[in-house]
């Protein structure tokens, strides 16, 4: 095992490193960028070193300045987390190169799967189903014109070097395909450096399903099931679940879509954690859309339904050891639910909300897992992404792990800033969503139905005449109000689901 490791990371996933550390005895080393001076993972560690000011470019993703600091401290291993540094391929050269352990796979596998039109050649030679596509790059609209009228619309535009919904542009005829084209690109180049972006045929509701593989230095590859991810806003996963509640109810798909994972990751020499996604369509047929090459966020529903510690195992096959388990001895014992936690506002379109947390008070109780990386007293800033914690519930049925989520999350108190749990409280109740009747565009239909109407003029100029017209009575002003909708959209939603909606 190793003698010191360092978490290039911060926020709930540090703090979830440094915990599977300190359980197994390894000094663990923290960094931070000036922004977390006062930040939750900065005292977990037994040691932390501040590597730079707030912008991630100085900090988080300054490579040289991480691998300096590991030198300097005698860490014989990093851990990059998720995000960040977590699937740069030059970084885990570099680790190699400074006889440093990457905690993660090859990084000839984290090349081989970032670019999706590589990925979608190796799932191929693989004999993975993949969605209908081009497995080149665009090069104009020309090519994009002739390709989209060989697949047939609708069809999807996607960032090449891509992923978390950047650069995607559904397009649904002809006539919006160049602007779309131009959009995607442009929005690739900003997020990637690379305004590469290719075809694929857009599957209708599909279902994202994902399967968590894991393999050894040993040539040993297995799968620790599937999570439904198909609950999402703007291509962001909100709630995942495990097991799927689709795949339950499909005999044999959970092996046939773990066996398509482990060929994919087979054929790109993968080790260590990792995240095989899958669309999948009402009719149960999946097809690949991409290789996480590291943990995921949703990683903790599959540690409790399988019992299994991912983080641990990580250090444990990055060190050299076998899998501690074959095939064969996974099991699958209940249901679990996690819902992402963040610093956003739901009354002004989920706008980020930082600023200090004067109150945070967790729920605890049977089932109940927080991975948090806040406390009161911190300011959450706006330099990195807003999610404060993840929050998960475990039960022998999915109806149980729902229902002790929902009660948590009621219980959940974060003061000082806005969140969004109210958001989480009314969705965790949707019938729809109780009987897993979801698909990838759920949440965005979900949304819209339950959005209030913007008045017009007309009934502005009529509620404005009958309060007027009603000043002598004390009753007309509450009955006006009551009978004009509400000028707020869909901002009023919230608040109707008792003291955690306000969340001041």
């Amino acid at each position: 095992m190793f003698r010191k490791v360092l978490v290039a990371n911060r926020g709930e996933i540090a703090v979830r490193i440094l915990g599977a550390l300190r359980r197994l005895g390894i000094p663990s080393v923290a960094v931070y960028s000036e922004a977390d001076r006062t930040a939750p993972h900065v005292r977990h560690a037994a040691e932390a070193y501040c590597i730079g000011p707030a912008p991630s470019a100085q900090s988080y993703l300054n490579i040289e300045r991480i691998l300096d600091t590991a030198r300097r401290c005698g860490a014989d291993a990093i851990h990059p987390g998720y995000g960040f540094l977590s699937e740069n391929a030059s970084f885990a050269q570099a680790c190699d190169a400074a006889g440093i352990t990457f905690i993660g796979p090859p990084a000839s596998a984290i090349r081989a799967m970032g670019l999706k039109t590589e990925a979608r050649i190796l799932a191929h030679r693989a004999n993975v189903p993949t969605v209908p596509g081009t497995s080149e790059s665009l090069t104009d609209f020309a090519a994009a014109r002739q390709r989209a009228a060989a697949l047939g619309y609708p069809v999807m535009l996607k960032a090449a070097a891509g992923g978390g919904g950047k650069g995607m542009r559904a397009v649904y005829d002809e006539s919006t395909l160049e602007a779309a084209l131009r959009d995607a690109s442009s929005e690739a180049e900003s997020s990637f450096r690379d305004a590469s972006v290719y075809l694929e045929k857009l599957i209708e509701r599909p279902r994202h399903i994902e399967v968590q593989i894991f393999g050894d230095r040993h040539g040993n590859l297995i799968h620790l099931g599937e999570r439904e991810c198909s609950l999402q806003r703007r291509h962001q996963k909100v709630i995942e679940e495990c097991p799927s509640p689709f795949v339950e109810r499909h005999p044999g798909l959970r092996q046939r879509m773990g066996a398509a994972a482990i060929a994919a990751a087979r054929e790109a020499g993968y080790y260590n954690a990792g995240t095989v996604e899958f669309l999948v369509d009402e009719q149960a047929n999946f097809y690949f859309l991409e290789m996480n090459t590291r943990l995921q966020v949703e990683h903790p529903v599959t540690e409790m339904v399988t019992g299994i510690d991912l983080v641990e195992w990580q250090l444990r096959v990055a060190s050299g050891e076998p899998l501690p388990l074959t095939q064969d001895q996974i099991e699958w014992r209940g249901s679990a639910v996690e819902c992402r936690v963040y610093a956003e506002d739901p009354d002004h379109n989920f706008f980020p909300s930082p600023g200090l947390i004067t109150r945070y008070d967790p729920p605890f109780g049977p089932g109940i897992r927080l991975d948090s990386g806040v406390q009161a007293g911190y300011t959450v800033p706006l330099d990195y992404d807003p999610m404060l914690a993840k929050l998960a519930a475990w039960g022998s049925t999915r109806d149980q792990a729902i229902r002790r989520l929902r009660d948590a999350a009621a219980r959940f108190t974060i003061s000082g800033i806005r969140t969004n749990l109210a958001f989480f409280l009314d969705l965790l109740a949707d019938p729809d969503f109780r009987a897993a009747a979801i698909h990838t565009g759920f949440i965005a239909e979900w949304l819209a139905r339950r959005a209030r109407p913007t008045p017009t003029a007309q009934q502005e100029l009529i509620a404005a005449l009958a309060a007027s017209l009603a000043t002598t009575a004390s009753a007309a002003p509450a009955a006006a109000a009551s009978a004009t909708p509400s000028s707020n959209g869909a901002g009023s939603q919230w608040r109707s689901t008792g003291r955690s909606t306000q969340l001041r």
